[in-house]
């Protein structure tokens, strides 16, 4: 191993306007700014109008479907930002507000701890401050620093509601009983741990793809769903979707294929309907999703190895 020397630079190098270059870009790359506040994010829109102004990002939390509002600033943070994004989740029935910005004053990361304290507990604010640090002539890496964050503070304690919890404890149960079920065929090795969220991986042999299998507590929906990141949405999802007729076939049934356009990551799910409240629907439900895991993690399994990349 060698180590590199790193050097900071200007973000606007790379992207040289918020709303012509970063903007796009980090919709594209929405999984970047998920994976940095804990959340699944779908993109909904860019520069969504709000009156005269538009919010740069809407994007929706999947397991929750609570809409995020995204604000981007490539300078030093300053009232009117903040002030425009709290506006605008006002206007769109936001639960939760990502200000990302090259600096923060102090005042206004004070400003943002300050509402993750005093606003109603539904409501969460995050910090992000972005940095770009150059590895070579043609390479620099990106860094997402939280600097205000709602699960440091009170409010974490607060959003354990009884329904939150409920939800979780629905989710690592089924997780639980589907991976014994799964693990009973013995016919996927290597199961991960379950745990209290809304998705289950199980992997397809490839980095970048795999079937995140989701139980949807607030619709009472499970699924299998072969969620293709977006480092390698590119080459996957096109190849794929060319044989999807050959695919469906195999698959005995018609998924829905999204391609997601506004944003990078992409999805072919199918769902079953259910009562999560109810014992006897959830055997059939785990029973179901264990049927349709080990049929599509059969054909897609082959594609995806088939696939030259």
């Amino acid at each position: 191993m060698k180590l590199i020397k790193q050097k900071q630079i200007n973000p606007r190098k790379m992207w040289p306007n918020e709303a012509a270059n970063f903007t796009p870009w980090l919709a594209e790359n929405i999984s970047e700014l998920g994976e940095k506040i804990g959340m699944e994010l779908e993109v909904v829109g860019q520069e969504v109008s709000v009156g005269p102004y538009s919010a740069d990002i809407l994007a929706k939390d999947i397991n929750t479907e609570a809409y995020v509002v995204i604000e981007n600033q490539l300078e030093k943070t300053n009232h009117d930002h903040l002030g425009k994004s709290i506006t605008y989740a006002s206007a769109l029935g936001a639960k939760t507000i990502v200000w990302i910005a090259t600096d923060f004053t102090e005042e206004h990361k004070k400003a943002l701890d300050w509402l993750n304290d005093n606003t109603n507990e539904d409501l969460a604010f995050w910090g992000i401050q972005l940095e770009l640090w150059q590895i070579s002539e043609d390479t620099a890496s990106m860094r997402l620093n939280v600097v205000s964050t709602p699960s440091t503070n009170v409010k974490t304690i607060k959003n354990k509601t009884n329904n939150e919890s409920e939800s979780r404890n629905i989710q690592l149960s089924f997780w639980t009983k589907f991976r014994d079920k799964l693990q009973a065929t013995k016919k996927i090795p290597s199961l991960q741990t379950p745990q209290p969220q809304y998705w289950y991986d199980v992997r397809l042999g490839r980095s970048g793809i795999t079937l995140s299998n989701i139980c949807n507590t607030q619709k009472s929906i499970v699924g299998v769903r072969v969620y293709i990141s977006s480092k390698v949405a590119d080459v996957y999802y096109p190849a794929l979707e060319a044989r999807k007729a050959e695919i469906n076939k195999a698959l005995g049934c018609e998924p829905d294929w999204n391609p997601n356009p506004a944003a990078r990551d992409k999805t072919i799910t199918y769902v079953h309907q259910t009562v999560l409240s109810d014992p006897n629907k959830v055997e059939e439900a785990l029973d179901w999703l264990v049927e349709q895991t080990l049929i599509f993690h059969r054909v897609f399994s082959k594609e995806v190895k088939d696939i030259k990349i």
